[in-house]
């Protein structure tokens, strides 16, 4: 895959490699990691894709399938607020009115042709009711998409997870999912960056790929954000193991790939891209900032991990205090990173700049609330 000049890190021994990543960071980012507060909400647990690592997908026979109604997404949006959350992330199926009647049928009782014009009006409501910033994964996008989701939204995400194409082969993690085609989330990237979209995207590590093939991921990641600079935050996650997935024997990661793999990103990254790690998938998380790490993402004080149930979100102050043993102070951020934000006529929506301009400090991160609960 990768032939790019990346391809020396694979023989630099892991010692040199995180101290090189962790050089990086501190030129940049300091010693500073930070976190969103953030509500997850579900918006749909249809999907239309069947990826062979993902419990969180449903399909209309299952009881536990659902498309949230507009009252549900108002209770979990108050219940973030009451917790001193400033993000609401809406994470959804990908476009399950393209495979399930039922989809569709729900979708027509409350108004809507397509999720992601619903998921408009969800933000909307968010933005009319609360004091939250939402924060949109909704997988690949098409252009008219991105332009209705860009004036309610402060961000966009879609892990673009691999480029690798023999992963969409049948038996391997990506097979039958059209969304998962590498093209295809290449281009909302890059459909992303046209419209001056702040986005997350990532690697998911360990479902298959081949070293090479995540480096090829990572170049392709910056290739992108060389064209555009939207790319504000690189997740680097985990596979892990549950007992109702296809993958439930698949080995998971070791701690030293993620490690390694954590440096790579920094390493091949621009220097401004947030590399970050979800905590609650490894319990050696603190060991991350050694290898360049310089974000948590979101944690939720109030809902689960609805991707990976099995797995809690650390305790906040615990985190904070964990980060402080090894020399880093931990600091609550916007869904919107600073950067973009000290550029708001070419990256926000003028109703998004100004509930930006109610949370945030003179230096880009979160405003400090005293109604915050850990």
């Amino acid at each position: 895959m990768s032939h790019g000049p990346s391809t020396y890190l694979l023989a630099t021994d892991t010692k040199t490699l995180l101290a090189r990543a962790a050089t990086k960071r501190d030129q940049y980012w300091g010693r500073t990691v930070t976190y969103s507060r953030k509500i997850f909400v579900p918006l749909t647990n249809l999907c239309r894709d069947r990826c062979g690592y993902c419990t969180f997908a449903r399909t209309p026979d299952d009881p536990a399938s659902q498309i949230l109604t507009p009252d549900d997404v108002r209770v979990r949006a108050r219940q973030g607020e009451a917790h001193g959350c400033k993000e609401i992330l809406f994470s959804l199926g990908e476009k399950p009115e393209r495979r399930y009647k039922v989809a569709r049928e729900r979708l027509a009782v409350l108004g809507y042709r397509r999720m992601t014009s619903y998921l408009a009006a969800m933000c909307a409501l968010v933005l009319d009711e609360t004091s939250l910033l939402p924060h949109v994964n909704a997988g690949t996008l098409a252009p008219d998409e991105i332009e209705l989701l860009r004036p309610v939204s402060a961000s966009m995400g879609m892990m673009l997870e691999s480029v690798s194409r023999r992963l969409t082969r049948t038996g391997k993690a990506h097979h039958a999912c059209p969304d998962k085609v590498p093209l295809q989330r290449l281009r909302t990237l890059e459909r992303a960056g046209i419209a001056h979209v702040p986005f997350t995207t990532g690697l998911l590590v360990g479902i298959g790929e081949t070293w090479e093939e995540r480096l090829a991921t990572l170049e392709a990641i910056e290739a992108v954000h060389q064209r555009y600079g939207h790319i504000q935050e690189v997740i680097i996650q985990n596979f892990r193991r549950k007992p109702e997935i296809a993958m439930a024997d698949h080995p998971e990661p070791t701690h030293d790939e993620m490690l390694r793999t954590i440096a790579m990103a920094r390493l091949i990254l621009s220097p401004e891209i947030s590399i970050q790690a979800p905590p609650n998938l490894e319990a050696r998380h603190i060991h991350y900032l050694a290898a360049g790490l310089n974000d948590w993402g979101g944690i939720s004080p109030v809902t689960q991990d609805y991707i990976n149930p099995h797995h809690e979100w650390p305790e906040i102050r615990a985190l904070a205090d964990r980060c402080r043993a090894v020399g880093f102070t931990l600091e609550e951020r916007l869904t919107i990173y600073p950067r973009y934000i000290r550029q708001p006529s070419r990256f926000m929506a003028p109703g998004i700049h100004k509930r930006v301009n109610t949370l945030v400090r003179e230096d880009g991160l979160a405003r400090r609330q005293c109604r915050e609960a850990a």
